[in-house]
């Protein structure tokens, strides 16, 4: 293992031995030390690391969750700008001050410990999940997440699988997975809220929500609408999004959930600066739809549920400088539709075993259509193509005498196309005293490949096999101080071959299972509840990378607080980019281009009336002068302000 890491997991674990002295062998605090008692309560119960409600500490595997709070904090209608933050080893690319697009130049690529973006340059992130609820989100032909869909008022909470989860979500779930768990009304009664803000480039932000749970039924109805002009010329930005969710309680054992989700959005992209692209525009409409009938009875509960994702793109590739426009435009429509069943058992003391399957069939049709010239009218058809999916898979999870909990678990994923993959994954976690946690995993991630790198211009190859990974782990964590002081450190490796990379073949550029990926790193996360005021966090993750993978920075540290008191509210945090990768000088040579930078970022809100609040949010306020994407530079400081009012 290099040198750096091990340095910097020495001085980690320095840390967790010191802050370990604070507390005594019982986890209390010291009592002369002891200021104002403030207990927290500790509610780590996630659904995305077993598909049950798990308590966090009977997991061997790395999750974040990013409460409804946080969210709110915030005010920014992605939530993966949050989630950015939140989560150490996630990072997100972006490209200007609302919007990411699709196509070349789009952003919202997303890793996760250098795993799932892009190993080059316009290629899509392919090796992250996203769900929304436990149901897949990609887009059919590219295989890839669509980050304009994800907006904040879908969610309640947000859980990322820091690592491989492909043994219960096989495919795309190769480098984590990103669960959107949508918002639900907890007690009876109706509620309203909808916040508006205005800022910086003409931008408007906009949502309502209206939530409703009486005698079993509940439902949640959102809309939006987001427009900016952009901090260039030709960058603006316009989305419409509608989200509905209806459920009823038919007992306490049984209930069924139905929702929908469209997301409508008109992008423009202006090109890098030193070469811009006029008329590049994209009109892409997101849709998804889901029925869920779930059970539990305690020491049983699973669910059946079926889903359909859809998608129409419109895109204008534009042209540069000197050239004449393009007389015809790209579209697609893709469909997912997909059945997850699946049932967790209580067998005995300690023990919970979950049997599932799923089946997914995607795909869809892209063509060229001529707009002007000899041929206006005309179609050129580039793809018209469906794959299936169906898996079946068991994880097993036993408690031995309080103080270890072993997990190990198999999927068997088989493609029409291309073949039966097996994935297994193990783990243990040590429950030690003083409320710490020691844990260890290993867990092996895949990835078939897409419509696109198989059947989609130049570079396919219809004979492609699936990239494969090995993930490593070994985390502890503790909590002290009644609960108000909580850290976690990681350190893992991650080995793997048959990437798909693109290489010159015969004089063209063609799609190989030639790439491979060694990564290693230390992740860090540490919060403190003060007192009923203050709250400060903080998270740091370090990437070694022996072929360095774009948009995943090598250094990455977030430090904020929070102050509470009567009707204000006000939270600021510091992020820290280094040895973020953003392109290639010259392909082959592997000479990249690399780019640092600090942003401060602040939110204050203060509620005025009980119904009306009013906030503002600062970005960049240090005025930084930084890219992401290369060529792409990002807005300077900017300010957005508005209300929010609840009913």
């Amino acid at each position: 293992m290099d040198k750096r890491i091990l340095l910097t997991a020495v001085t980690v674990l320095s840390f967790v031995t010191a802050l370990g002295q604070a507390s005594t062998d019982n986890g209390q605090p010291h009592k002369e030390n002891e200021t104002e008692p403030v207990t927290i309560d500790i509610n780590e119960v996630v659904v995305t690391g077993t598909r049950n409600e798990t308590d966090i500490r009977h997991l061997p595997m790395s999750i974040s969750v990013v409460d409804r709070t946080q969210i709110e904090q915030h005010n920014s209608p992605s939530l993966l700008s949050v989630i950015t933050e939140q989560v150490p080893g996630l990072f997100t690319t972006g490209r200007g001050i609302m919007g990411y697009g699709v196509s070349d130049g789009a952003a919202g690529q997303m890793s996760l410990r250098g795993v799932g973006g892009p190993a080059q340059a316009g290629v899509p992130t392919t090796g992250m999940l996203v769900l929304i609820d436990g149901h897949p989100q990609y887009m059919g032909l590219m295989g890839h997440p669509i980050a304009d869909a994800y907006q904040s008022f879908l969610a309640e909470r947000v859980e990322v699988v820091r690592g491989p989860a492909s043994v219960l979500y096989g495919s795309n779930a190769m480098g984590g997975v990103i669960n959107i768990v949508t918002r639900r009304m907890k007690q009876d009664g109706i509620s309203t809220n909808a916040n508006v803000g205005y800022g910086s480039y003409n931008s408007l932000q906009s949502e309502i929500t209206n939530r409703i749970r009486k005698k079993g039924f509940t439902s949640v109805v959102s809309g939006s609408y987001n427009r900016t002009d952009g901090h260039r010329v030709n960058s603006a930005f316009e989305q419409y999004g509608g989200y509905a969710k209806l459920g009823y309680e038919f007992s306490q054992q049984w209930n069924i959930m139905a929702d929908v989700n469209v997301t409508h959005f008109n992008a423009s992209n202006p090109g890098a600066v030193d070469d811009p692209i006029t008329d590049n525009d994209q009109r892409i409409t997101r849709g998804m739809t889901s029925v869920a009938l779930h059970n539990d009875y305690g020491k049983t509960s699973g669910a059946l549920s079926f889903f359909y994702n859809w998608g129409r793109h419109r895109i204008n590739d534009g042209y540069s400088a000197g050239e004449q426009p393009l007389d015809y435009r790209f579209n697609s429509r893709d469909v997912m539709t997909g059945v997850s069943l699946y049932q967790s058992v209580q067998l005995w003391k300690g023990n919970r075993l979950t049997a599932g399957m799923d089946y997914y069939h995607f795909g869809g049709e892209a063509w060229n259509l001529y707009v002007n010239g000899e041929r206006q009218g005309e179609r050129s058809d580039i793809a018209d193509k469906s794959q299936d999916e169906l898996a079946g898979y068991v994880d097993f999870r036993q408690e031995i005498g309080g103080w270890m909990t072993i997990d190990a678990g198999i999927r068997a994923d088989h493609h029409w196309d291309i073949g039966t993959e097996w994935v297994p994954q193990a783990g243990i976690s040590f429950h030690l005293p003083a409320n710490s946690h020691i844990k260890l995993m290993a867990s092996k991630g895949f990835r078939y490949p897409t419509i696109r790198e198989m059947y989609m211009f130049p570079p396919q190859n219809p004979d492609l096999k699936p990239e494969r990974l090995w993930s490593y782990e070994i985390s502890f964590t503790q909590r002290l101080l009644d609960n108000r002081l909580s850290y976690g450190v990681n350190v893992f490796y991650i080995n793997g071959d048959n990437l798909i990379m693109r290489i010159p073949v015969d004089g063209r550029q063609k799609n190989m299972n030639t790439g491979r990926i060694e990564n290693a790193g230390v992740e860090v996360q540490a919060g403190y509840t003060i007192n009923d005021m203050w709250r400060v966090d903080a998270n740091y993750s370090f990437l070694h990378m022996e072929q360095p993978v774009l948009a995943s920075p090598e250094h990455k540290l977030y430090a904020g607080g929070s102050f509470a008191k009567g009707r204000w509210n006000v939270s600021t945090g510091i992020q820290y980019v280094a040895g973020l990768y953003t392109s290639v000088v010259v392909a082959g040579t592997g000479e990249y281009r690399k780019e640092s930078f600090v942003l401060w970022n602040a939110q204050c809100s203060f509620r005025a009336t009980k119904w009306l609040g009013v906030w503002v949010r600062g970005e960049n306020l240090l005025a930084q002068k930084y890219e992401i994407n290369a060529g792409f530079p990002m807005p300077k400081a900017t300010v957005m302000a508005g209300v929010n009012i609840n009913i």
